[in-house]
């Protein structure tokens, strides 16, 4: 019965229940399959996972390379080259890391996948522009670094050892050209499909590529430059302007002493010095760009004083330059210029100098310092020498001895030198130190970066906005003004961007300021301004092709003067504002086609920076969209 039952039972593979051949076949083939399928299904999972894996080791060794970045120029900055050494030598360990997790077959093929394969290739392609940067451009740099002896670059009685910088160049170069090369691949990657967990990583690559990248650029140039312009191969006589920033001129103040600075091996002397009232005026003035004369007048070519009316500073420096040359016979190689502000940072790494009789006719009153530090040479120059010294030549001759001194404390190599570095750097930024060279060749280099002090050019971000001050008092009342000024992002009209420049002014002098001020502060109303109140022609620049559309005073509607200088749009407005008095004045910009962050410039002033510039506003309607 059992086999009966068993023989009447249908089988696979044919309807009479017997089993052939072919359908045995056909159940090892599907089993076959079923265990082939299930073997791919394990390697691909292990493949994935492996994927998986090596980009999660790519990400934590360049997580853990990125957090070495810090602590080495910490130990750049305390000059310790032995501990930034080993620490390169970690971060060339992490990117190496990253670098072969990058390389491996599997992570290469994930790249190819539909989808997913950018997000791969993005994370692999940081990688391997880390270990670039890490072994092209770190490793060279911290061996310049350790070759580099701070202590004699800076200057001293036997001049500065330039020999090391120079031989530093090449290096620097190449270290730049890598870093440069790196950034530009990592542009090239579309971000826009890229999961947040890839774009953000790779947009912070980005952004600290870019930086990176313009400093070594600046380092590259500075490598190249600095040595003949230190007088590295031959001696180099530049023009010291020193701006009072009392009497606000564009640039930071009228020229308040001039002195001949000879260079030599970066050894540095003054030579002849002088004023602008000294020099007097020039007849027939000097031929200057009509844009700039329509704007600040013919005085740019006439007086000393008025060179820097101008924010343009290659046209103020180049005009100063002509004019000593015609007063004095003697063609200088460049002009520098600071200002009191930056003799300060100066005096905080040299220590204190001292000022004696030697400095005026006479011996300065008891009631002025002996000894000028970087606390007090400010209010010294800007405002007590004023109250007083009475005879303007004395005054003159004290801040022309006051800037022997300190130079002379410079060049000997008082202080300590990475301090002196930072304070010159500090200056810099405020734009306190502003650099021009007659030499073609040498400017083009200058021009790039912002101590040209020029108004278009390499060094303009595209959408950057300026607010420069004039003095329209005919005195030295701006040691009495505190401003502030922001950038406010309005709403979008026409599908361009919009901004409005806000420069809020307030005269802190006394309210007796006619009389209790001596008349040389004050003016004592020979330019038609009352005693005690400050005059100022506010001059607001917007960005390239911009459109400037009004000018508010204290929110009301006012006319102002329109002008262009290098395709920027120009706003000019006068305020006159008595003791204890505000007043906020507001241009708008507008057609604005640069969709970057807008960035500003602002004269350099008595007041540090930071208490001037304000972080840039956004309008309410922009937030919201």
């Amino acid at each position: 019965m059992a086999d009966d039952f068993t023989r009447s039972r249908p089988r696979a593979g044919g309807g009479d229940g017997r089993v052939t051949a072919s359908s045995g076949n056909s159940f090892r083939l599907r089993y076959k399959l079923l265990f082939s399928a299930a073997g791919f299904l394990v390697l691909l999972s292990a493949a994935m996972l492996w994927v998986v894996f090596k980009a999660s080791t790519l990400q934590k060794e360049l997580e853990a390379a990125n957090a070495l970045i810090a602590p080495l120029q910490e130990t750049v900055s305390q000059n310790k080259p032995a501990e930034a050494e080993s620490i390169l030598t970690a971060i060339r360990l992490h990117t190496a890391a990253a670098k072969d997790a990058a390389n491996d077959p599997f992570l290469g093929m994930a790249a190819a996948l539909p989808g997913l394969g950018s997000n791969f290739s993005a994370v692999s392609e940081v990688a391997r522009s880390a270990d670039d940067v890490a072994n092209l451009g770190l490793t060279p740099l911290v061996e310049v670094f350790e070759s580099l002896n701070w202590d004699a670059l800076v200057p001293s009685d036997s001049g500065a050892d330039l020999g090391p910088l120079t031989e530093a160049g090449p290096k620097v170069a190449s270290a730049a050209y890598a870093v440069r090369e790196s950034a530009q691949r990592l542009n090239q990657i579309d971000s826009d499909g890229l999961l947040p967990q890839v774009a953000e990583p790779l947009n912070e690559a980005r952004d600290q590529l870019s930086q990176v990248s313009h400093t070594l650029d600046a380092a590259a140039d500075a490598s190249g430059l600095l040595p003949t312009m230190l007088g590295g191969e031959a001696p180099r006589n530049y023009l010291l302007v020193i701006q009072n920033n009392a009497e606000a001129r564009a640039s930071g103040g009228i020229p308040g002493a001039l002195a001949l600075l000879t260079v030599d091996k970066g050894k540095l002397s003054l030579g002849a010095q002088s004023s602008a009232s000294q020099l007097g005026s020039l007849s027939p003035p000097l031929t200057v760009d009509q844009e700039q004369q329509d704007i600040y007048s013919s005085r740019l070519g006439k007086f000393v004083q008025d060179v820097n009316l101008t924010p343009d500073f290659p046209t103020a420096a180049a005009t100063v330059q002509s004019m000593w040359q015609r007063k004095t016979g003697q063609r200088v190689d460049g002009v520098v210029s600071v200002d009191p502000v930056l003799l300060s940072y100066i005096l905080e790494a040299t220590g204190p100098v001292s000022v004696d009789g030697s400095q005026l006719a006479t011996a300065p009153p008891a009631e002025l310092p002996t000894k000028l530090t970087g606390t007090n040479v400010v209010p010294t120059l800007l405002s007590d020498v004023y109250a007083k010294i009475q005879e303007p030549k004395l005054q003159d001759a004290y801040f022309a001895g006051v800037a022997k001194e300190v130079f002379s404390a410079l060049s000997s190599g008082q202080g300590e030198p990475k301090k002196l570095l930072a304070g010159l750097n500090k200056g810099t930024e405020e734009g306190r130190v502003l650099v021009w060279s007659v030499d073609a060749t040498e400017q083009a280099v200058i021009s790039r970066y912002p101590l040209s002090g020029s108004i278009s050019g390499p060094s303009i971000s595209p959408a950057q906005f300026g607010v420069y001050f004039n003095d329209g008092t005919g005195a030295k009342m701006d040691y009495y003004v505190k401003r502030q000024v922001q950038l406010v992002k309005e709403c979008q009209a026409g599908g361009y961007e919009q901004t409005s420049v806000r420069v809020t002014s307030t005269n802190t002098a006394p309210r007796d300021a006619g009389t209790s001020l001596p008349e040389y502060v004050t003016g004592g109303g020979v330019f038609g301004v009352p005693p005690g109140s400050v005059q100022t022609n506010i001059v607001a620049y917007g960005p390239v092709q911009a459109n400037i559309e009004s000018a508010t005073i204290d929110g009301q509607r006012t006319s102002f003067a329109p002008y262009l200088h290098s395709s920027r749009p120009v706003g000019v407005l006068s305020q006159r504002l008595a003791p204890g008095e505000s007043q906020t004045i507001e241009f708008t910009f507008g057609k604005i086609v640069q969709h970057t962050e807008p960035n500003l410039f602002v004269t350099p002033t008595v007041q540090p920076l930071k208490d001037v510039v304000l972080p840039t506003e956004s309008s309410r309607c922009d937030v919201e969209q």
